[in-house]
C-alpha cells in the first residue's frame, strides 16, 4: 500500500530550475497543478479523450513528444468492427498548442489531413476534430462537485509525470463517418480524459484501464507507477473519488489480446472482457511505440475508502498495454 499525500491547493509541478517540485508529489480530486515544464528533451505533453457510445468508440489525441507531434482521430463501429482512423506526425510538434493546466484553455493540433481543436471552459469542454472520412463535434459538460483523479509520479528529480484521469464524464454531440451523420446520445455515452505532462525515461511500458457506466467508473494503471510510491488507481461512485493506493496485479495473454484480462489487489478484483483489439504502431527510429488497446466490458468489484463493495459489472471501456521508446 502507498501513503500518498492529498493536495488541495494550487501548486507548480516544477521548481524554477525545471526539476520536480517536491511539494507537487501527491494526488488530487481537482486539477490544481500548473505544468510549468521548461526546455526540451524527454518532455512529453498530451491530451487524449476516449469516448464510448452505444454504437461507437472514439479516440482523439493531440501530443507533443519534443521532436514530434503525434496526433490521431479514431472511430470504431461497434456493430461491424470497422475502424476508421486518421494519424498525423508533425516534426518538432509544430502548430501544437497544449495548455499547462488541465481543464482550462485551448488544445490545438494539426497535421496533414487532420485538425483537432479542444476548447476547455468552466462550463465544459467542446471537442472538434476533422479528417477526410471523419468529423466529430462533442460537448462534455462540467458536473459541479464531481471529482477527477490527478497524480504526480516521481522516478527522480528530473523524471516525473503529472496525469489527470477524468473518467466517465457525460458527453453528447455528433459524429460524421464517411458522409453519414450519427448522433452521440447523452444516454449511454461517456467521455474520459487523459491529460499528461512530464519528463519521461526513454523506454517505458504501461497498462491502463478505464470503464464507465451509470453512477460508477473505474480507473486503473500499472507497470509505469510500480515501486514509485504513487498509483493512478481509483473508483468513482456518484461523482466521489475513492483513491486506491496499491500496486495492482495485471494478468493478460500477450499472444491472445482478446482473452479475458484480470486486474486485482486488496481493494480491486475485476475481469475485462474485450470485444475488439486496436493496434497502433509508430516507428520513426528514435521514436517508436506499440499499443494494444482492447475495448470491452468489465465484471467484478472494487471497494470504496470506507469498505463498501461496488459492483462493476457492465461498465464499458478499455484496457491496454503500451510500450514506448521515446
Amino acid at each position: 500500500m502507498t501513503h500518498e499525500i492529498e493536495i488541495d491547493a494550487p501548486v507548480d509541478l516544477c521548481l524554477p530550475d525545471g526539476r520536480l517540485n517536491p511539494a507537487a508529489v501527491g494526488w488530487t480530486r481537482r486539477p490544481v497543478h500548473r505544468a510549468n515544464l521548461r526546455g526540451w528533451g524527454r518532455t512529453k505533453r498530451w491530451e487524449y479523450w476516449g469516448v464510448t457510445t452505444p454504437a461507437h468508440v472514439i479516440g482523439v489525441v493531440a501530443s507533443s513528444l519534443d521532436y514530434a507531434g503525434v496526433h490521431g482521430l479514431y472511430v470504431l463501429d461497434r456493430a461491424t468492427g470497422r475502424e476508421t482512423r486518421a494519424d498525423a506526425t508533425v516534426p518538432l510538434a509544430r502548430h501544437t498548442v497544449l495548455p499547462d493546466r488541465a481543464g482550462a484553455g485551448q488544445v490545438v493540433a494539426r497535421g496533414p489531413g487532420l485538425r483537432i481543436h479542444i476548447d476547455q471552459k468552466p462550463e465544459g469542454t467542446v471537442i472538434r476534430a476533422s479528417a477526410a472520412e471523419l468529423e466529430i463535434d462533442l460537448t462534455v459538460p462540467s458536473v459541479p462537485d464531481r471529482d477527477a483523479l490527478g497524480v504526480v509520479v516521481r522516478w527522480s528529480p528530473t523524471r516525473f509525470q503529472y496525469t489527470v484521469k477524468d473518467i466517465g464524464r457525460p458527453v453528447h454531440g455528433r459524429l460524421v463517418l464517411n458522409g453519414v451523420e450519427h448522433a452521440v446520445p447523452a444516454e449511454g455515452s461517456y467521455a474520459t480524459l487523459d491529460h499528461g505532462r512530464g519528463r519521461w525515461p526513454y523506454s517505458i511500458t504501461w497498462n491502463w484501464a478505464a470503464g464507465a457506466g451509470e453512477g460508477r467508473a473505474i480507473q486503473l494503471g500499472g507497470k509505469w507507477t510500480d515501486g514509485t510510491g504513487s498509483t493512478e488507481n481509483a473508483l468513482l461512485v456518484d461523482g466521489r473519488l475513492h483513491k486506491i493506493g496499491e500496486d495492482l496485479t495485471w494478468q493478460y495473454d500477450r499472444a491472445d489480446w482478446l482473452a479475458p484480462w484480470r486486474i486485482s489487489g486488496e481493494r480491486v478484483d475485476v475481469r475485462f472482457h474485450p470485444f475488439h483489439e486496436r493496434v497502433a504502431r509508430t516507428n520513426l527510429g528514435v521514436l517508436a511505440s506499440e499499443t494494444h488497446q482492447c475495448f470491452g466490458h468489465f465484471t467484478g468489484w472494487a471497494r470504496t475508502a470506507d469498505g463498501r463493495k461496488i459492483d462493476l459489472d457492465g461498465l464499458t471501456g478499455w484496457a491496454e498495454e503500451a510500450r514506448n521508446r521515446w
